[in-house]
């Protein structure tokens, strides 16, 4: 998916003699804002169409929501301040962020963008009985996060809510599950750049209990964790995944969208145990 820039109308380069009719300039006046408003209306409306029909196609080819090139967050000013990772990350450079027991005989890869509304589907519906299998010792979860749909429809929403997720997760890794759990159930439309106020988002860190620590609102406020949240896309953006969600047990692909709906929580099971065992 592209991201196509549009700029406004050119001047044109003839020039019309100056009417010193106070009414009639009024009116043209009018008349200028209302086809400037229509025309940025048009250009709205392609913007939306065209990232519904992508989603549209990704659907088809058994994705939700596609990648559209890379993240980009790495040209964020804060996401080229020092880079701190928050405590409990894991993998081999910090970039995943595992919940569950370490020594769950399983693995569950969840790919997902905090803007995706695919995601937002996926975790309002099937996410207790994701998160159960988890506790139960099925598996253990790790996430992969992504900042592409900044690019795609624009703002910072995505990279500014994994910043604070950064924030959370050096809080606990089950502050970090809280939070990612609340931000899905309070997700704005993806159109929407409501994630890149950090005053939303610490509103919303204030559901969960014991979260909002002077240390947290800090990191927060300061975008501590920007740089972090940067490389974490880029690591997204790295492991050829080309659609969020994406969920794998084990390496293995599990087809959790149907016809662009979440399965519910007991076709996600079925799943699980006919890979486990």
């Amino acid at each position: 998916m592209s991201n196509t820039r549009r700029t406004g109308p050119q001047t044109g380069r003839r020039q019309t003699a100056r009417n010193t009719d106070p009414g009639n300039t009024a009116t043209e006046r009018m008349r200028s804002a209302r086809a400037q408003a229509e025309r940025s209306g048009r250009i709205r409306r392609r913007v939306v169409v065209g990232a519904a029909s992508a989603a549209v196609l990704a659907l088809a080819a058994g994705v939700a929501f596609a990648v559209g090139g890379s993240s980009g967050s790495s040209s964020d000013a804060a996401a080229r301040g020092p880079l701190v990772v928050p405590a409990h990350a894991s993998g081999a450079d910090g970039t995943v962020v595992t919940y569950g027991k370490a020594d769950a005989p399983h693995t569950l890869e969840i790919y997902e963008d905090f803007r995706c509304p695919f995601c937002e589907q996926l975790e309002t519906t099937t996410g207790k009985a994701v998160q159960q299998l988890a506790d139960d010792g099925t598996y253990k979860i790790e996430y992969h996060l992504a900042t592409f749909l900044d690019d795609n429809l624009g703002g910072k929403g995505s990279r500014t809510a994994l910043a604070a997720a950064g924030a959370a997760l050096n809080e606990g890794v089950d502050k970090f599950k809280q939070f990612h759990d609340v931000l899905y159930a309070n997700q704005p439309d993806e159109r929407s750049d409501a994630f890149g106020d950090v005053n939303h988002l610490l509103d919303l860190a204030g559901q969960v209990p014991g979260l909002k620590t002077d240390a947290f609102v800090k990191a927060v406020q300061d975008g501590t964790y920007a740089p972090w949240a940067a490389k974490v896309a880029d690591a997204f953006d790295k492991s050829g995944v080309t659609g969020t969600p994406t969920v794998e047990l084990d390496g293995r692909k599990l087809d959790v969208l149907t016809n662009g709906k979440a399965v519910s929580p007991d076709q996600f099971t079925a799943m699980v145990k006919q890979v486990t065992g």
